[in-house]
């Protein structure tokens, strides 16, 4: 391909992530496009949890940092271990510590575990589902913390403005291509640090023939 076609090319998407206007310089905001995330099974940990699984004084060991800015995935997984001793090995820990620990699955997952946790935001763990949770050097009994993730947005500030959305709105999600489908219900999380990406669990993400870093559309 023509090396200034790609360049065009490259500097069109970026513009359509930025939400830039159209060409045409229309005061209209351009459609939204951003990368997706697809979240493998994980959990967030506490500092008092953290020391019960790996030991007193335990912290977590940066393995590679993640897209979203100051979070990253540790060197330190797990075991979770269902009510009927079916167990998922090598789940891993997400960095920085949380005040509360929390388990996010796909419905694959919950059915390999004979568990049947609720579709819920993050830190919203009333009346979730609980699970059995081992480390190197001991092991918890959550009584609730066991989800599965919503679908949601990380948006910045400046670019919900800019098109007209807010904290907490429900959007849609257009995916295109050989399985192109419309996902309801996605949870927008505004906030001036965020960079812009969709998150969808591997279910949604093998569903709609996604891959980390593929662009999608935001439709409110």
């Amino acid at each position: 391909m023509n090396t200034n076609l790609v360049q065009a090319i490259t500097a069109r998407v970026l513009e359509e992530i930025r939400g830039g206007g159209s060409s045409s310089g229309s005061t209209t905001p351009s459609r939204l496009l951003v990368p997706v995330g697809i979240s493998v099974r994980h959990l967030h940990i506490s500092q008092e949890d953290l020391e019960t699984l790996f030991g007193h004084g335990a912290q977590l060991h940066r393995r590679n940092d993640l897209y979203q800015p100051g979070e990253y995935a540790a060197q330190e997984s797990v075991t979770v271990i269902g009510p009927k001793l079916r167990a998922i090995e090598r789940v891993r820990i997400l960095g920085p510590t949380r005040p509360k620990t929390q388990v996010e699955i796909s419905r694959t997952d919950a059915i390999t575990l004979g568990v049947s946790p609720p579709v819920r935001d993050s830190g919203h763990l009333v009346n979730s589902e609980s699970i059995v949770i081992v480390g190197p050097k001991g092991a918890i009994h959550l009584r609730e913390g066991l989800i599965l993730a919503g679908r949601h947005f990380h948006c910045p500030t400046d670019l919900a403005t800019r098109h007209g959305l807010k904290d907490r709105q429900i959007v849609r999600i257009r995916i295109v291509g050989e399985k192109a489908m419309m996902l309801e219900n996605a949870l927008m999380r505004v906030r001036d640090s965020f960079k812009p990406e969709v998150h969808l669990d591997t279910d949604d993400g093998n569903a709609a023939g996604l891959v980390c870093g593929d662009l999608v559309e935001i439709l409110p």
